[in-house]
């Protein structure tokens, strides 16, 4: 069961901000020297269950914040929360990273590195508590939180699927 991308067409009440996660450089050795060329990883959302992660690359740093922003504005996902933080415990996992996503008690706050943050706040979730496993490349723990948010149900959600009725 695959998780749709939202239309940008849905997105009126909220509008959609970004953050630049991290900018890499790369260099090419000419005969005349160093050439340096940049990659943005980028993360937007309405911090309201809508969040999407993109990556451009470019010769300057502006213009590959511009291509990684218009990729990731292709690629959002509605994520399940459940007030103020996510329905239940998650892993997420990426390549040699693992995240753990666990629900936290009101006013704990966002417990998680730079690039796992930047996913959960821009995703609206405010109480969560993470740890990061294996590699802690920012491409890879970006990739792997939206992962396990992605893999987050409702209990409305589960039961549909089931076709039963879960009593807490």
């Amino acid at each position: 069961m695959a998780v749709e991308p939202v239309k940008l067409s849905d997105q009126e009440e909220k509008p959609l901000e970004d953050t630049v996660v991290k900018v890499f450089r790369c260099a090419k050795v000419v005969k005349g020297g160093r050439r340096f060329s940049f990659a943005a990883l980028v993360v937007i959302g309405d911090r309201a269950g809508t969040v999407g992660i993109g990556y451009g690359k470019a010769n300057e740093v502006p213009q590959a914040v511009e291509k990684s922003i218009k990729d990731a504005k292709k690629s959002l996902h509605k994520i399940s929360l459940l007030g103020r933080t996510i329905p239940h415990s998650v892993n997420g996992k990426y390549r040699a990273t693992k995240v753990v996503l666990v629900p936290a008690s009101p006013g704990t706050g966002v417990i998680a590195g730079s690039s796992a943050r930047a996913v959960l706040e821009y995703a609206g979730v405010q109480d969560v508590l993470t740890k990061v496993y294996g590699s802690t490349s920012a491409k890879n723990v970006v990739k792997a939180t939206l992962n396990g948010l992605l893999k987050l149900r409702s209990k409305e959600m589960v039961e549909s699927l089931r076709g039963v009725a879960i009593n807490t």
